[in-house]
Parts: structure tokens; sequence; C-alpha cells
């Protein structure tokens, strides 16, 4: 499995969070692994990326997305995102990380492009989804 350059785990919930960190660290996909409570909190870091802002930050390859959260929630990041540069979006895969099942959540994930995932993530979750990436993106 190829070794990503970063990845962005946007949830308030500091269990999962701690969970799938370690998960993520078990696996060695990354060195990089940044923590986000909102979604303001990550499209405000985004953004900074794409103005260059940061530059000792590395951008994600991968961003795992809660729905439910305070201040600005998954569906509203999408949104915001969507107005982020194309050419700085264009190689990052964004993937909700949900409990929810329900068939609006996951119909509305895929008008923003986005991959769904049922929490709780697995080290097979996760090779599904760098693997459908990577069939789409050739």
């Amino acid at each position: 499995m190829r070794t990503l350059r970063s990845i962005l785990l946007v949830d308030d919930n500091e269990t999962s969070n701690f969970l799938n960190e370690r998960l993520l660290r078990r696996m060695n996909l990354t060195n990089s692994i940044k923590l986000m409570p909102n979604g303001k909190n990550a499209f405000d870091y985004l953004e900074a990326l794409s103005l260059g802002k940061t530059p000792e930050e590395v951008k994600p390859e991968l961003i795992l997305l809660d729905i439910n959260m305070p201040v600005l929630d998954g569906f509203e990041f999408l949104e915001l995102y969507q107005t982020l540069d194309e050419s700085f979006r264009s190689d990052i895969i964004v993937a909700i990380l949900s409990t929810s099942n329900h068939p609006q959540d996951t119909s509305k994930a895929s008008d923003f492009r986005a991959y769904y995932i049922t929490k709780p993530l697995t080290i097979e979750k996760i090779e599904t989804l760098l693997s459908m990436y990577d069939e789409h993106n050739g």
C-alpha cells in the first residue's frame, strides 16, 4: 500500500479521533496526521494551505470527515471546500466517515464526489477506499 503525505481527520469526537489515528498509524499510511474538531477549523486550515500561508504544513492526500459536528458540519464543510481552487483539491481524497447509513446522506456525499464510509473505520475500509480512488484516477 502506498504512503500518503498527510491525512486530515475532521471529527468532534475525541474517542473516534484517538481510535482512527491509532489505526492509521498502525497501518503506516503516513507520518503526518492532523486532527480538527469541526469543519470550520478544517476549512480554515485547508484555505491557508491553498493560499501558501502555512508552508511548513503538508497538504493532506486524504480527508476523513464526520457529518455531525458543531460550528460547521461535514456537508457545510464540503460546500466551502468546493470554493477552494480545483488544482488544490484535485489530488485530495475526501471520505465521509459516519455512523449514518441513511440513503439521503450517501446520496448527498456522492453529489460532492466524496466517498462514504460507515464507522467504525477498519483497515479493510481504508484499503478499499484507496484502491477505489486509484482505479478512478488511474
